[in-house]
């Protein structure tokens, strides 16, 4: 049975764990982020990391990309493991990474062909990922370096980051000016709330791209891993990882984690949308639709460390990627290789290509209008 973060931190402390050894909070408040050097890119644009903790969760992120760098809980028995992929140093970021840990935008995941009309006027967007374009380009929000501002809010402490894209900026029209907020609460909830405004109509669709392992990062496969995740629907795609157009129901394939199964069980089942994905890469459209405010939309528990992780958001849908395209040729924070399935993603999100499927939810933006979306990730053992 799945206990909450105060009882893990009751727990240690009766076992002889200071508060700050577990990380929780002052009575006064968490103590507000600390930045330092992590590197410096090509051009000399220095990088920093910034640290905070509070409620029993660790994070570490980048101005480069707003990287979560690593995010550290605790097991069942208080023991910490970073559980997000990444890499110790700036360099491989830049030159390898496949989104760990990222803020993606100005549109995540795929857009056909990289192009879209918006009120009778066709877009040409950056085109990386074959002829379709992925994650905002081949310079999206994951490589630009974000003004960073550390603060301790009450019982909360965070990082407000600024990104302002320029108008045609990877082919995207208007100026967007794109805001985001991590906050670590006093039960160690992470909690990302995006705003953008911008001053021409144009598309949007932020997210995050952090790859899970509940066992730690480099610790192996997350195939025993089990994922609930609360929709009757996904979007199947062509073979390009483009979605059809089809709203297809999960029931009788190994889409359905209606109820908590592990991520392994079906994953080599002879399906078709398998083997576009070489694994699992699809949009849920989740039952709640949207929310105004943040509601559960899926469970990730590893049985061996008891550590488990749940998502709320008020986005319609969740791309579930299981780590197809990891291929053994990076090394990790922790040193190890990291090879396909040893980490998944679960992306809240509208859902892939909605620009050019009037029938998905819109993810226009016009002058005058706040895009606004949050997500919160609960951690527990």
């Amino acid at each position: 049975m799945e206990t909450s973060r105060r009882t893990v931190i009751a727990a240690a402390a009766a076992a002889g764990l200071t508060a700050a050894t577990i990380g929780t909070a002052h009575a006064s408040g968490g103590k507000k982020p600390v930045r330092e050097l992590f590197g410096k890119l090509a051009d000399g644009t220095k990088v920093h990391r910034w640290s905070l903790e509070n409620g029993g969760t660790r994070l570490k992120v980048l101005s480069y990309g707003g990287i979560v760098q690593s995010l550290e809980i605790p097991d069942r028995h208080g023991r910490y493991e970073n559980v997000s992929l990444g890499f110790d140093n700036i360099e491989d970021y830049v030159a390898k990474t496949p989104y760990f840990g990222a803020l993606i935008g100005r549109y995540g995941n795929r857009i056909a062909k990289g192009q879209f009309t918006l009120d009778g006027t066709s877009h040409q967007l950056s085109v990386n990922d074959g002829v379709n374009s992925l994650h905002g380009g081949a310079k999206g929000f994951d490589k630009r370096v974000w003004d960073v501002e550390g603060f301790a809010s009450g019982s909360d402490v965070g990082l407000v980051l600024h990104y302002t894209s320029i108008d045609g900026e990877m082919g995207y029209p208007g100026t967007l000016r794109a805001k985001v907020t991590y906050t670590l609460t006093r039960h160690g909830d992470w909690r990302i709330d995006y705003e953008a405004t911008t001053d021409k109509a144009t598309v949007v669709n932020l997210t995050s791209h952090v790859y899970w392992n509940l066992a730690g990062e480099g610790s192996g496969s997350i195939y025993d891993h089990e994922l609930e995740i609360a929709a009757s629907r996904y979007t199947p795609v062509d073979s390009g990882l483009i979605p059809t157009g089809e709203l297809a129901k999960v029931a009788g394939t190994p889409f359905d984690f209606r109820r908590s199964k592990t991520v392994g069980r079906d994953i080599r089942v002879a399906h078709q949308q398998l083997l576009y994905g070489k694994g699992i890469d699809h949009n849920w459209v989740l039952d709640k639709g949207i929310t105004t405010r943040p509601e559960h939309v899926a469970t990730l528990r590893d049985p061996s460390s008891g550590r488990s992780l749940r998502i709320a958001s008020n986005e319609p849908g969740l791309q579930f990627y299981s780590g197809n395209f990891l291929d053994g040729t990076l090394v990790g924070t922790g040193g190890h290789i990291y090879r396909q399935g040893d980490a998944l993603c679960l992306e809240t999100q509208h859902f892939p290509d909605s620009p050019n499927h009037p029938s998905f939810p819109s993810t226009v933006l016009r002058p005058g209008q706040t895009y606004r979306t949050s997500t919160v990730h609960s951690f527990g053992a």
